[in-house]
């Protein structure tokens, strides 16, 4: 029986610590930054690669702590100790490589800009790194089947707005599990999507796909994420006891 299916739940939140809902806004931000960064890159004449080192920075720096803290505290709550790897394992990643680009793009964004063509030069630099976006992929996927298989992300009658789908818990599981396997998708398709990377408004079809992938995840999540605000706060006033 799952924690959440009694009536009058009381939770005892010193063993229920959570904070996925700044994660789920950063990591709609990040993503949403990515895909408007290289719709820069591959439209504009006139890009400033520096504010963008800013703009990666930011949710880098909240998804590197937070996913941190969460994948090396276990069980970080402790009814839900697979939170860590669904919440805490990619935050870590995605913030690493968020850090990574916002440190280059700081760093060399002069070498870029003077490059001629910054899209293709970034193309070749993140090639590398492509392999771990693959792998992260892949680990998405995964998420996104267990969380169908198991109906993880359902939420109790007590959370607000959420908990109207309590009696049926693959409605947010479909939805949570949709979200994971878009971004899996983006970052199956990235190192395909970075090659013949030129200037200009033309986009391949992968890109295309790649694009809308994370727009749309970057978006759920960032919309999510800024709800869970309230209806977290909701559930734990009406389980304080």
């Amino acid at each position: 029986m799952r924690p959440f299916e009694t009536g009058g739940l009381v939770i005892d939140w010193t063993q229920m610590t959570t904070y996925n809902t700044i994660m789920s806004l950063a990591a709609g931000a990040g993503l949403i930054t990515l895909v408007y960064f290289a719709r820069a890159l591959m439209t504009q004449k006139d890009i400033h690669i520096e504010s963008w080192s800013l703009a990666f920075a930011a949710p880098g720096i909240i998804l590197f702590t937070t996913g941190l803290h969460m994948t090396l505290t276990w069980p970080f709550a402790k009814y839900f100790p697979f939170d860590n790897i669904i919440f805490g394992e990619p935050s870590l990643g995605f913030g690493v490589l968020l850090l990574v680009a916002a440190f280059y793009l700081w760093k060399r964004g002069n070498t870029v800009t003077e490059s001629g063509d910054p899209a293709a030069y970034l193309a070749r630099v993140s090639r590398p790194t492509s392999l771990l976006v693959f792998g992260l992929g892949l680990c998405l996927v995964a998420i996104a089947c267990a969380g169908i298989i198991f109906q993880l992300f359902a939420a109790p009658p007590e959370e607000p707005i959420s908990g109207a789908f309590a009696e049926y818990p693959m409605v947010e599981a479909v939805f949570m599990s949709g979200l994971f396997a878009l971004v899996g998708l983006g970052a199956l398709l990235f190192p395909f999507a970075l090659r013949d990377v030129t200037h200009g408004t033309s986009f391949t079809a992968t890109q295309w796909v790649t694009g809308v992938a994370w727009g749309l995840s970057g978006l759920g999540f960032f919309l999510f994420g800024a709800l869970n605000f309230f209806t977290h706060i909701g559930l734990i006033v009406n389980t304080m006891g």
